[in-house]
């Protein structure tokens, strides 16, 4: 089931574009401004709506950590800012000042890209604010973007249809003529799902576009041996152009919002539709899965966005001890881990621990030595936080993986008891 649970009606125009972090969702709109709403009860935070933009905001996006937003404009800027106090931390002007359409944080957050109306795309310093590579596609402008979960790839869409493979060199490694009419939007899932002969791990890629379509792909990302793009499947299930995509955290799902005015959540493995939601009254433009809950955004130009609880979808690992029970922790992705951290209130770590590659094994051998000597954490208490942590997580596989005994669970709530008595010769006829 997947039940509309609140209407955002604040925005004045179209909605552009809405994304998640671990406690917010951003939108942004034609109007011109940002709104930020906090996920305890979806009212805005105090510094709600940001502005700063002349024109129109196309798109908006948090950093992996949560704590830095940016947005992007018409009027030629990428805007960051504070996402804890609302301030405008820099705004960054596109070379050539196109409109830009699309912008998206790196993994580690150590680049934030841009992409705009002339086929412009460049990678900003996110430390020095300052231009770090540019590039241009042909033909088209630049209107997507998703990174490889490592953070040394990305891909980008174009009106032009074509989908384009960077490293982070701002070299182009390969070219698709994904959809004849032009892309839309697109996305990576940080799960892998399968192994290439060489042991490379395979990502899922989303596309979408005029033609009515989306395309799944799957896309090898190797420093060595460059990349690779698998076609897979199409689906089919709009019946007008399709204006955005995303896959779910877990990469299990993933959801579409078309023109034809619907939003349609798909299962990835099958392809199967799993809902449509025929709510919104015009165009359905943008669409977001949230981290770490099962909560769906859906943004429309008639102005509003709905918020869907989603009672099919399972938490991402590290989100509940109970999905820690079901996914092991030493099989935890890097993106697993940043989830867990997020979690346990150690989101300032995310951007430290994706750029040492750390995922669940990783994780669970970390030691004080480590945290200070390789990953240079300085603070005493902040590497005792992290370690206790990690120690909770471990006492709670072994709670996991060692099976109690009958005996010693309470008969009625089946709670560990803590001081357990045998009572002979009585029964509930004696109790009374």
């Amino acid at each position: 089931m997947a039940t509309l649970i609140r209407t955002l009606a604040d925005h004045s125009d179209d909605v552009n574009y809405c994304a998640f972090s671990s406690s917010c969702l951003a939108t942004c709109s034609l109007d011109k401004t940002i709104r930020v709403y906090s996920l305890s009860n979806f009212t805005e935070l105090p510094y709600s709506p940001l502005k700063g933009h002349a024109y129109a905001v196309h798109c908006c996006c948090f950093s992996p950590s949560g704590r830095a937003l940016a947005s992007c404009s018409t009027d030629g800027t990428t805007a960051l800012w504070d996402a804890r106090d609302g301030r405008r931390l820099a705004v960054l002007q596109q070379p050539g000042a196109s409109p830009v359409r699309v912008c998206r944080f790196s993994p580690q957050a150590t680049y934030l890209l841009s992409g705009a109306a002339d086929g412009s795309v460049v990678l900003w310093n996110v430390q020095s604010l300052k231009l770090y590579r540019s590039g241009n596609v042909k033909g088209g402008s630049l209107v997507a973007c998703a990174f490889s979960p490592n953070g040394n790839f990305f891909v980008t869409g174009s009106t032009s249809g074509d989908l384009t493979i960077w490293d982070d060199k701002m070299r182009c490694l390969y070219n698709e003529k994904a959809h004849d009419l032009g892309v839309t939007c697109c996305d990576i899932s940080s799960h892998p799902v399968s192994d290439s002969e060489n042991g490379f791990k395979y990502f899922q890629m989303a596309s979408c576009g005029q033609d009515n379509q989306i395309k799944l792909w799957l896309i090898l990302f190797a420093d060595f041996l460059g990349v690779e793009l698998k076609y897979k499947c199409t689906l089919n299930g709009h019946t007008a152009p399709v204006l955005a995509c995303a896959f779910s955290c877990d990469g299990q799902m993933i959801v579409s919002g078309s023109v034809d005015k619907c939003v349609i959540i798909y299962e990835t493995s099958t392809g199967n539709t799993l809902h449509t939601l025929s709510q919104h009254t015009r165009y359905v433009t943008t669409c977001a899965f949230a981290p770490h809950s099962p909560l769906l955004a859906t943004g429309s130009m008639d102005k509003t966005v709905h918020i869907w609880q989603l009672d099919f979808m399972q938490p991402c690992a590290g989100d509940t001890i109970e999905n820690e029970s079901k996914v092991a922790v030493e099989d935890w992705s890097e993106d697993d881990v940043s989830a867990w951290l997020s979690a346990q209130d150690l989101a300032d770590f995310v951007g430290l621990f994706k750029m040492n590659n750390i995922d669940g094994k990783e994780l669970l051998n970390l030691t004080k030595e480590s945290l200070a000597n390789e990953l240079k954490i300085e603070s005493l208490g902040q590497r005792s936080k992290v370690l206790q942590k990690i120690e909770e997580l471990r006492m709670t596989m072994i709670s996991v993986s060692v099976p109690v005994p009958d005996e010693f669970l309470c008969p009625i709530t089946r709670e560990l008891m803590n001081d357990p008595v045998i009572a002979t010769g009585m029964s509930l006829h004696d109790m009374d």
